[in-house]
């Protein structure tokens, strides 16, 4: 005769709870790590505005010698020079040094008085700082200045507002295109293609949208698109040649670095030199920041200085697409 065990007789096995395990309740590790994400954030974003001052910003100086020696020793007081001083022999080539991006602006002493030459349109963080500056230089050393701006910004942003918060729909366009073609796109070949329309189209339409209506932007509307779209591109074909070569994680990985690092040191809402040291350089280094000098360029100075992050983003673009096209079996 047989006997049968009931479900409800039946033997339990038995799983450890938590306290024998060691490991934390499951609402406990939730806790923990939410805020070692809000922590993580708060560091990447806070620290750096933080600490935002200028630090050996690039000026140029058209002077005599004692009028110089009296100005660097003004602007050498502090642990950290807020100017780094270039010498120039008139006011034409710190002009022409201005608006080749070689320093953010000029100080222009002579017997006559003299003069502040300012480039809003590089920094209107910095150009503020230089005004402030030239208001308090003396008498005796040729003070109080006049400003001259050689590269302003449009009446209708006066603040340079536009530019500087264009940089987060580029951001997002490019991971969003970079995740949503390497999720949904089998091929390589479809999702460079998807992520290279996208960032044409976003280009027009970003660049439409803060020129066209919004005037925040000046210069050619043509070269602020494309502008604009290198920046998207480069964002959106680096996570897609991260997933194509680690999965899933590579495409978290490229997205932490682009928002976290990429986003807060990018510089583009004062200037690369405000960041502490090494920091403002390493932003330039990525396609956030290479993407927001190079619209500053294309916007306010005829181009000049884009190729320095013309060629960081063409780097990041052509290095996304050649991961992207590594040969690897599918699942």
């Amino acid at each position: 005769m047989s006997t049968t065990t009931s479900p409800e007789s039946a033997p339990v096995a038995d799983h450890p709870s938590h306290a024998e395990t060691g490991a934390p309740p499951p609402v406990l590790r939730i806790v923990l790590a939410i805020s070692a994400l809000l922590a993580v954030l708060v560091t990447a974003f806070a620290w750096p505005a933080v600490n935002s001052a200028p630090r050996d910003v690039p000026l140029g100086v058209v002077a005599p010698a004692p009028a110089l020696a009296q100005l660097e020793g003004q602007l050498a007081s502090g642990d950290e020079p807020a100017f780094e001083l270039t010498s120039y022999d008139d006011r034409a080539a710190a002009e022409e040094a201005i608006l080749g991006r070689d320093v953010y602006g000029a100080v222009v002493l002579g017997p006559g008085g003299g003069e502040l030459l300012v480039a809003s349109g590089a920094s209107p963080a910095v150009a503020t700082s230089l005004q402030q500056f030239a208001a308090a230089v003396p008498a005796e050393a040729g003070g109080p200045l006049t400003v001259t701006d050689l590269a302003p910004l449009p009446e209708d942003d006066p603040r340079g507002v536009g530019l500087a918060t264009s940089l987060f729909p580029i951001l997002l366009g490019g991971m969003a295109s970079g995740i949503a073609s390497a999720l949904a796109l089998r091929t390589p070949g479809a999702r460079l293609a998807a992520v290279g329309s996208i960032a044409v189209v976003g280009g027009l339409v970003i660049a439409g949208i803060l020129q066209g209506w919004l005037g925040a932007l000046t210069g050619s509307w043509w070269a602020n698109s494309g502008a604009i779209a290198l920046g998207i591109g480069a964002i959106g074909a680096s996570l897609v040649g991260l997933h194509r070569v680690l999965g899933l994680p590579g495409v978290g990985l490229g997205a932490a670095v682009m928002m976290l690092l990429g986003n807060p040191l990018s510089g583009v809402s004062g200037a690369p030199e405000m960041l502490p040291a090494g920091w403002g350089a390493l932003g330039q280094l990525l396609p956030p920041g290479a993407a927001g000098s190079l619209l500053r360029s294309t916007a306010f100075f005829d181009g000049a200085g884009a190729w320095g992050p013309v060629l960081v983003l063409g780097t990041w673009l052509v290095v996304g697409a050649a991961l992207a096209l590594v040969p690897r079996r599918e699942a």
